[in-house]
Order: C-alpha cells, then sequence, then structure tokens
C-alpha cells in the first residue's frame, strides 16, 4: 500500500519528508513517517474507521503505566481508512531477565473479574470480553469454546478432535487451580515479534491485545515461537512466582494460541493441536 501526498497531507503532523513502509505484520499496512525533526510510526486500516484501532489504544495506556511502550499521537479516519499515529520507538539491544521483570509488573496490575470493558470483534478473530468472575468459566466459554466454533465453521475440525476437546474442557471446568487464578493484566500477543528493546537498552511492549486473565496464559505464547531465554523466566519468577504446577498447565494455554494459527493459518498447525488434545 503506498499513501498518497494528498492522504499524508491530512495527518495532525506538519512537514512530512517521507513515508516508509516497514514490517507491521499481516493485520495493518505499517508506515515509518518522516519529518524534519521526529520519527512516527503509522498503522493504517484501509477501507475500515477509526474503531478499529479502539481496543490497541485501550491496550497501550493499561500497558503504558507499568512498562514503556508507543505512545498514542493521534487516530482518525481518513478517506475511508482509519489510522493509528504513535510515537517511534528506536531500537537496540537489552537484558531478558529484565525483560522477565517488566512482563512479571504487567501481570501484578489486577481486577476484580476476568475480561475487560468491551469486546474486540473487529479482527479475524473474535475475542469476546464481557465480564467474569471464575476464569474456567471465561477461558473455556470466551476463548477456546469461540475458537473451537471457527475452526468448525472453516472446516477444520473433526470429530476426532471434538471428543478430545470436550474431555479437555471437562477438565478445566473441574480443576480447583481454575477457579483460584487472580485477575492481572495480560499483553494477549506476547510472542518475540511484540516485544523489542529501546536504544538505552529498556523493554517496551507493542501490539497489545489486553484483557484480565491467568498471567500463565502469556507466559505460554512466549513457549511456542521463541525468543525469550533462560534469563527472561528467571526474571520472571524473581520478581513474581508461579504457582506450583504451571509447566503441567503449560498445554492447555499453548492450545488457545494454536487454535488461533490454524484458524488463521489452516491445517499446518493441526499437527500440534492434535498434539495437545491427544493427551486428553
Amino acid at each position: 500500500m503506498q499513501l498518497p501526498t494528498k492522504w499524508l497531507a491530512q495527518l495532525p503532523v506538519s512537514e512530512i519528508t517521507r513515508a516508509i513502509p516497514v514490517s507491521g505484520g499481516d493485520i495493518n499496512a505499517a508506515f515509518r513517517i518522516e519529518t524534519a525533526d521526529q520519527s512516527y510510526f503509522l498503522k493504517v486500516q484501509p477501507q475500515r474507521d477509526e474503531r478499529f484501532f479502539a481496543h490497541e489504544i485501550a491496550g497501550l495506556r493499561l500497558l503504558g503505566a507499568v512498562i514503556t511502550t508507543p505512545q498514542v499521537i493521534a487516530t482518525g479516519t481518513i478517506d475511508d481508512d482509519g489510522y493509528l499515529l504513535l510515537s517511534w520507538l528506536d531500537s537496540g539491544t537489552g537484558s531478558q531477565y529484565a525483560l522477565g521483570q517488566a512482563v512479571a509488573a504487567v501481570h501484578q496490575q489486577h481486577q476484580a473479574q476476568f475480561g475487560l470493558d468491551h469486546d474486540f470483534t473487529f479482527g479475524k478473530l473474535p475475542k469476546i470480553n464481557h465480564w467474569q468472575s471464575d476464569w474456567a468459566t471465561f477461558y473455556t466459554e470466551q476463548r477456546l469454546d469461540v475458537l473451537v466454533k471457527l475452526a468448525s465453521q472453516n472446516h477444520l475440525w473433526s470429530t476426532n478432535r471434538e471428543h478430545h476437546y470436550q474431555r479437555l474442557r471437562q477438565e478445566l471446568l473441574a480443576d480447583p487451580y481454575m477457579h483460584q487464578v487472580q485477575p492481572s493484566l495480560l499483553h494477549g500477543d506476547l510472542w518475540s515479534g511484540n516485544y523489542l528493546f529501546t536504544s538505552t537498552g529498556t523493554p517496551a511492549l507493542i501490539d497489545p491485545d489486553v484483557f484480565y486473565g491467568d498471567r500463565e496464559m502469556d507466559l505460554a505464547m512466549t513457549t511456542i515461537f521463541g525468543g525469550f531465554d533462560e534469563d527472561f523466566y528467571r526474571g520472571y519468577q524473581v520478581a513474581y512466582p508461579l504457582a506450583p504446577g504451571s509447566q503441567q498447565r503449560l498445554p492447555r494455554y499453548q492450545l488457545y494460541y494454536l487454535l488461533a494459527h490454524l484458524n488463521l493459518f489452516g491445517e499446518t498447525y493441526g499437527p500440534a493441536v492434535d498434539h495437545i488434545l491427544d493427551q486428553y
């Protein structure tokens, strides 16, 4: 996607010298916007208005209270394209131990219930966030069930998967641990592409999909694609130790993200989903 000069002129930034396409995932077009003395990060959602970015803005503000995030400069709609203009973070190198401690600080932000004050249904994977007092109910009904239903609609589900899933579901609802979880603020999509170190080495988080849930769910995502080393987990444990049994619970949370990728990218992720389901 190229941004015409006329389009760029409507941004609330003066004297733009360049708009350089950059990597921004598969959801938005992304650009580095340069002026004579400053750079910005711009996300554009073609043919969808600014409401698309309301959930991300809310997440950046919640996370930004305890960890470095890009600052929200402006949001709006230009020629039917929604945009989100953020501060540009120059990246460098930093400590995985410090990153672990920073994520632990995020997870120590608690709520009375699980969920969030709004749903996010603009994306390919709907996030049903209405408040729940019980984590087992929230995770099964508002996370796993949603993706299982979507996989069925996408012809990516089978009788065998359904059989094993129902057994897992019953185990989750009966597990005493699931009824004792304290709601923590979660990044929601904590893979290696969503953290960076600033030029001064400070850990920062980007592209949030926040809600309040079991912090072990965020940590499960860190284990799927790599990018987090032992220092990260050591730093986390020192700052906010996990309850006993977290390693045994890991697959139940990895399953959510694998189901998400099954729906987004197809049967390539089927064997990984089956590997977890077949344990039940």
